[in-house]
């Protein structure tokens, strides 16, 4: 019989790579973000926004509903900002400046942190990549996830400096406690149109994400984040209305 740590660490392979990526890139934009000009950096961090935001449009219209993602963002939102989802992500940032990069411009350190952490944590190539990892021990989706987030945690790092980099134990304790949960969360991949609006709410963050990438506004995404674990209930329950009418009538 395996240990019980080597059988979580094989269970989580998908999760340690997307670690190390993440690490990875945002150690090479470190490097990178030293010698080149900040107009070279602004232009990168345009076109990396340009990008996340043509994600979150294709994301949004891979949901079924638009009202189940109108009323997942409005009520995430407000039960993020009531927990402090934002505030308490941007202390952390804030101390984490004071700590290592004193000398960064201010809040670029914690802006590096949630904008990196909402990235690489929202979409349903996250939740599906850890309930194949959890339960069928395969890393497809991760794979390619960490290869597109390692890309661009060179690009953020480059920009924002070591709050990107330490986004990296973020991804891991998110990504990690879902593949551990995955079991009891299988069930949302059998569920097409679960899939579909969190797809469509994970869409919106995304979009937000991107405009604050570009300095256009920002909404303080990680407030949004429950709203991607409300949308699939929505879904479920409104499938299982539609059900009971069809068997009633």
């Amino acid at each position: 019989m395996q240990p019980l740590s080597f059988g979580i660490l094989t269970g989580m392979r998908g999760t340690l790579l997307n670690t190390a990526t993440v690490a990875g890139g945002a150690s090479i934009g470190l490097v990178i973000g030293q010698v080149i000009p900040s107009s070279f950096r602004d232009v990168a961090l345009n076109g990396l926004g340009l990008v996340v935001l043509g994600i979150g449009v294709r994301m949004v219209l891979q949901g079924k509903n638009p009202l189940i993602s109108a009323i997942s963002v409005a009520a995430g939102g407000v039960i993020g900002l009531s927990l402090g989802f934002h505030s308490r992500i941007e202390a952390l940032g804030n101390w984490g400046q004071a700590q290592f990069a004193a000398g960064a411009g201010a809040g670029s350190f914690a802006q590096g942190l949630l904008t990196s952490f909402v990235l690489f944590c929202i979409g349903p190539m996250t939740l599906l990549g850890c309930l194949e990892d959890g339960v069928e021990g395969k890393i497809d989706i991760l794979s390619l996830k960490s290869t597109l987030d390692g890309v661009a945690a060179l690009f953020l790092a480059a920009t924002f400096g070591l709050g990107v980099l330490a986004s990296a134990p973020l991804v891991l304790l998110f990504q990690g406690a879902l593949t551990l949960a995955a079991r009891p969360l299988s069930p949302l991949a059998k569920h097409p149109n679960a899939i579909g609006e969190i797809s469509g709410t994970g869409g919106c963050i995304m979009l937000a994400t991107g405009l604050g990438l570009m300095g256009i506004k920002d909404f303080h995404t990680a407030n949004y984040l429950p709203a991607v674990f409300i949308a699939p209930g929505i879904a479920l329950l409104t499938d299982a209305i539609n059900q009971r009418k069809v068997v009633s009538s």
